[in-house]
């Protein structure tokens, strides 16, 4: 097992890393569970947050390396790599600006004494990370929980090693005690033993429903706390009273932001039958728009995936679709022209609820297409998914929008606008989008310990 990335827009391969050994991995989780009893545990709030608001400021100073680092890795439009690190800077100071207000005692006001419920810090935390936001995904996890007073251990994706390297050495910049914040290039045999070492307080994942069940299981075995953050096949609902100029602009950039490899991307479009035609003949316009090339380069406007292998993935889920009597309206097929793992923008209609791609996870650049009668159909239509991770409703009455995200069974519904994600919005699914909350407040109250103590 070794870490190395390969450059998804010309295939040129970066630095390798081989996995740590055994004896390399206890030797780092000696020195995490060391670090959480001696300094970190015992620090103020004040002391934690000196070192993440340096944390948010040294990733801003880098902001152009750490970009160029993660086009280069997995594929990311430079100006998209930049927003991410804008955006992981942002969590972080916001935890720091906030994690002890969200973990002040609550006062419990009894008939019988007074009672106080204090939050306190668990041990050490292993997190499992993927590839396609490789700042945002560890800066979520690490932020709220290294606030707690806990310290984490972090698993990336194989192919973002550089990235996993560039933010181990900010939190170390940044002033971070060794041990608060440890990178691990290590093996899933590894991961399923760190799971088991007692060692180990809490497991959180952001991966495929394969990899979370996985983890679960073990994590349950152990009687762990897991948090996981797995796919999702988000609707988008275009009703009738619909601006559908802003339904396709929305919809353009759910679908098509990171190139479309992103859980919360909006997958499946559903739209009332009165609006149906004119909506997709605008969002057909749009999506033929893209221009393929350098991610580096600012005028380039379609990505390539993040690996031939999920280039591959994709193209043999599109097939077995249409092999199953879906319609390629636009598309279908990877971009003939440049050598990179392109696949050109697409969108499938005619998906019967008997065809497989009907209940699966497109990663990239395909949208699905459903034209339904009225609300009520399109809400059934919504729900009648594996998946429950976030959602989209545009109308003009607001109400109305509101009604309708009530009724739809996710962790997330965006009222006239894709799905976003910000440090003070609550980020996380049902069903088999996973369990478990991140960013806002929630996301620090995960993996601490709530304290009761009653004065009789």
């Amino acid at each position: 097992m070794y870490y190395q990335s390969t450059n998804p827009f010309n295939n040129q391969t970066g630095t390798a890393f081989d996995a740590f050994s055994d004896v390399e991995l206890d030797s780092k989780l000696v020195l995490a569970q060391r670090c959480f009893e001696g300094p970190w545990r015992d620090h103020s709030f004040a002391q934690r947050k000196a070192v993440l608001k340096r944390a948010a400021a040294l990733m801003r100073e880098r902001q152009q390396e750490l970009a160029e680092l993660a086009t280069q890795e997995m594929g990311k439009l430079i100006k998209r790599s930049a927003g991410e690190v804008a955006l992981s800077a942002a969590i972080i100071d916001y935890y720091a600006e906030h994690g002890e207000a969200f973990l002040a005692p609550e006062v419990l006001d009894t008939d019988k004494g007074r009672a106080v419920v204090e939050s306190s810090p668990i041990g050490v935390l292993l997190g499992v990370e993927p590839w396609n936001y490789p700042y945002y995904q560890i800066a979520r996890f690490a932020a709220p929980n290294l606030m707690a007073g806990n310290v984490v251990m972090v698993k990336h994706a194989s192919n973002v090693p550089q990235c996993a390297l560039a933010f181990a050495k900010l939190m170390s910049d940044a002033g971070a005690p060794d041990g608060a914040y440890t990178n691990l290039f290590i093996s899933k045999e590894q991961v399923a033993a760190l799971i088991d070492d007692r060692r180990i307080r809490g497991v959180a994942l952001t991966g495929s429903e394969a990899a979370g069940a996985v983890v679960a299981a073990r994590a349950g075995k152990n009687l762990k706390k897991s948090t996981l953050e797995l796919g999702g096949s988000d609707a988008f609902i275009v009703l009738e009273d619909a601006d559908i100029d802003k339904a396709v602009k929305h919809g353009i950039s759910g679908r098509m932001g990171n190139a479309g490899q992103a859980c919360t991307a909006s997958k499946r479009f559903i739209c009332v039958d009165s609006v149906a035609e004119e909506f997709l003949n605008k969002f057909k316009s749009a999506m033929a728009g893209f221009k393929p090339g350098d991610p580096m380069d600012e005028s380039t406007s379609l990505a390539p995936l993040s690996s031939a292998g999920a280039l591959s993935k994709l193209l043999e889920q599109v097939q077995e679709a249409v092999a199953h009597g879906a319609k390629v309206l636009i598309g279908g097929d990877r971009v003939q022209e440049l050598p990179g793992q392109f696949m050109q923008p697409t969108i499938l209609t005619d998906i019967a609820e008997d065809n497989p791609a009907f209940a699966q996870e497109f990663f990239g650049p395909v949208a699905m297409f459903f034209k339904v009668a009225d609300e009520k159909a399109a809400i059934a239509l919504a729900n009648n998914s594996p998946f429950g991770l976030g959602g989209s409703v545009f109308t003009q009455d607001a109400e109305r929008g509101r009604r309708v995200a009530s009724h739809i069974e996710t962790g997330m519904v965006f009222v006239n606008s894709a799905a976003v994600s910000m440090p003070d919005l609550p980020f996380g699914g049902v069903k088999n989008s996973g369990y478990g909350r991140e960013l806002s407040a929630a996301g620090i109250q995960e993996f601490v310990n709530k304290k009761l103590i009653r004065v009789a």
